[in-house]
């Protein structure tokens, strides 16, 4: 029987719920290939289900009800239990996580019902994502190659490379050397995304020279001080970039940049603003889709609300009857057809 440490030393036996929960646990790492950060989330969520439902008496998954799963959601937006108050979206994503326990538990005969059929997340509000202008992302650019020596190099190539591809900055700071070819005129990359779910995304020609600049000036020093490594972008230590140090390099160059609420400004922003930027210029949502590794449109859809001001714009400038037109002798008079 395993066990987990208590408070003054001593191993204490698991509960039969949290073993149930282990063992959904590997069953998604194993069955359904979720990310690390999803798989740790969900462990986080259902420990603290699995206090919940102990505190309520609960010693296996069929003893439970559906208000106690109704009541953990309470508890979670409150934090009545002394845990951390989560926000609609963190409380959505445990609701997930519960239910497809429960799912598990029935499927695996432990329960005859699905306490958890009924209960749904709060509605969270919609959020618009955030996108800077063009001009703007050339601004963070070029601030992004400010000074001399190898790390302006690396660290203009990291974002180019971002902005071009719409890498989440996992999958930036996750690529090899290998994982790009940079054939003129048929220039991509394969990235990784989340579920290790691969695909192959174009790299624009601005992309590739910061690449190809990075790669023949810059990261041969960088490595030089490490112990060899695949991986394309490196520390001042020649190991990979982390996450951390990635988002500090975006800071540091939207600080320098100067761009309105820098402060606000991450690594999405700019996997979003490629989606925005891409959207305006009229690419099908489908292939932006694609190029993001969503696995739904759907997901993909909620830019489009971002572009609605631009096709405000094309249908007052393009459609013969979208505006009222002015004479000379009223304002507000409409031309009509001669018929």
């Amino acid at each position: 029987m395993s066990s987990s440490p208590s408070d003054d030393g001593r191993a204490e036996p698991e509960s039969p719920l949290q073993r149930v929960v282990d063992d959904y646990l590997a069953h998604l790492t194993v069955e359904r290939g979720l990310s690390v950060n999803t798989l740790s989330a969900y462990r986080r969520d259902l420990r603290r289900y699995v206090a919940h439902l102990d505190a309520r008496g609960r010693t296996t998954p069929a003893e439970v009800t559906p208000a106690d799963v109704e009541d953990f959601v309470t508890v979670v937006r409150t934090g009545s239990d002394g845990g951390s108050t989560l926000s609609a979206s963190s409380t959505a994503r445990s609701v997930v996580a519960v239910r497809g326990w429960h799912r598990f538990c029935a499927l695996e005969g432990l329960t005859g019902t699905d306490a958890s059929s009924a209960v749904r997340p709060p509605a969270q509000p919609r959020r618009l994502p955030k996108a800077i202008s063009t001009a703007d992302v050339e601004r963070l650019l070029e601030a992004a190659s400010a000074g001399e020596g190898a790390v302006p190099l690396r660290d203009r190539a990291l974002l180019e490379l971002v902005y071009s591809t719409g890498a989440r900055i996992s999958e930036a700071v996750g690529l090899d050397v290998d994982d790009l070819d940079l054939t003129p005129g048929l220039a991509a990359v394969r990235l990784t995304g989340k579920g290790d779910r691969q695909r192959i995304v174009p790299v624009g020609s601005y992309a590739v020279e910061a690449v190809e600049a990075y790669l023949v000036r810059a990261r041969p020093m960088l490595a030089a001080g490490g112990r060899g490594t695949p991986a394309l972008f490196l520390n001042t230590r020649g190991a990979r970039l982390s996450r951390q140090s990635a988002w500090a390099v975006l800071r540091a160059a939207a600080e320098r940049a100067r761009l309105p609420q820098a402060t606000h400004i991450s690594p999405h922003t700019l996997r979003h603003s490629f989606a925005t930027h891409l959207l305006a210029g009229g690419a099908d949502v489908r292939v932006v889709q694609e190029l993001l590794g969503h696995a739904s449109v759907t997901t993909t859809q909620i830019y489009t609300l971002v572009t609605r001001d631009t096709l405000r714009e094309v249908y007052a400038t393009s459609h013969p009857r979208a505006l009222r037109r002015t004479s000379p002798d009223r304002d507000d008079a409409v031309t009509h057809p001669v018929g």
